[in-house]
């Protein structure tokens, strides 16, 4: 039985006892990626159908790209606000308020999407971003998409060394910009995803960061900077959630939750699989492409991986000298996790060529 099966079983289960006298509701989603691109199909649409059928209906998720209602980095005030009933966007953009945030969003050093997705599913992680968004920012969080390793960049410049990263301008966001900037003195700036491809083509800046292959592939990033560099170490997965206030949530009938939960861990599912199936055949698309492809050397993904882990181990000691130990025990348990998971998984067979 494939996780579709599984997980549209289970909601069957709840379905008998959904009350009858519960109202439609409507959900207007602002999202900080543009209308139609690949995160926006693959992430926000797919949960908007998922939660229609497994809700019967009573649940109408309304999408709206970037800047539609609210600019691509206010979807969580916007949500604060009751501008809008929900939002979806990624703990990535939060980083700078909180950099608890960083470790559900990945960094440098963290974990592997498989190892990332079953931390959150298996290990409790998603019920500790759960907790952490309710206690600081009033908000109620239900995951619906973790990424794939990124490109590292697509960039106008050969990176091969660390030295090659020292005032480079860089289109970037969320940890990996703390770590640019302060360790390798890079220049980082951060845009809307829908502005980056035109600040690559006019040399705005270096080289960017966007997302994975399969999903850069459709911005076309290759076809106006001539490198890509791998692997993307600075950003190993990524997660993505809906976020609602938690007093919207919690008025909700139980089962009605239980159902819109079971369509986010679908659409989580869905779209994993679905990132991995366009990331390969993208990898064969820009072999036959004139972009040049370049691997960092081992001792620098080493270095720039020991720079992630730092720097979220300092950005946890400081907030607990100051009275704060949540992000401390939530990246002690996340390290834990990773460790077992690279010692327990060694039995998976890798496909190679």
């Amino acid at each position: 039985m494939n996780f579709k099966s599984l997980i549209l079983g289970l909601a069957l289960i709840v379905a008998g006892n959904f009350s009858a006298a519960a109202q439609d509701i409507t959900w207007r989603v602002p999202t900080s990626v543009p209308e139609g691109s690949f995160f926006y199909k693959n992430f926000l649409e797919r949960f908007a159908k998922n939660a229609s059928i497994i809700t019967d209906g009573k649940v109408k998720i309304q999408p709206f790209g970037a800047g539609v209602i609210v600019p691509a980095f206010e979807v969580y005030k916007s949500v604060q606000e009751g501008i809008v009933e929900a939002g979806h966007s990624t703990p990535s953009y939060l980083v700078n308020q909180d950099p608890t945030n960083a470790i559900f969003a990945s960094f440098p050093g963290g974990m592997s999407a498989e190892a990332t997705l079953t931390w959150l599913y298996d290990g409790g992680g998603a019920k500790k971003l759960t907790e952490f968004r309710r206690d600081k920012m009033g908000l109620h969080s239900l995951v619906v998409g973790v990424g794939t390793s990124e490109v590292l960049a697509h960039s106008n410049k050969p990176l091969k060394t660390l030295k090659d990263f020292a005032n480079l301008k860089y289109r970037t966001s969320g940890a990996w910009a703390a770590v640019l900037k302060e360790d390798l003195k890079g220049v980082p700036t951060v845009v809307p995803g829908g502005e980056i491809y035109t600040l690559l083509q006019r040399k705005g800046v270096d080289a960017i960061e966007w997302a994975t292959p399969g999903s850069n592939i459709t911005e076309g990033f290759h076809e106006v900077a001539p490198y890509m560099v791998f692997p993307g170490v600075h950003q190993p997965s990524f997660v993505w959630e809906i976020v609602v206030k938690k007093e919207k949530w919690d008025a909700l009938p139980d089962d009605l939750k239980k159902k819109l939960e079971l369509a986010a861990r679908l659409s989580t599912y869905e779209s994993f699989t679905y990132f991995l199936d366009a990331d390969m055949k993208a990898m064969g698309e820009y072999a036959k492409t004139k972009v040049e492809l370049l691997t960092l050397p081992p001792d620098v993904v080493k270095a720039l991986r020991e720079a992630g882990r730092n720097w979220a181990r300092k950005k946890a000691k400081a907030l607990a000298d100051g009275g704060d130990k949540r992000m401390q025990s939530i990246l002690d348990d996340y390290f834990a996790y990773q460790a077992q998971w690279a010692k327990g998984s060694k039995y998976l067979v890798r496909d190679t060529e």
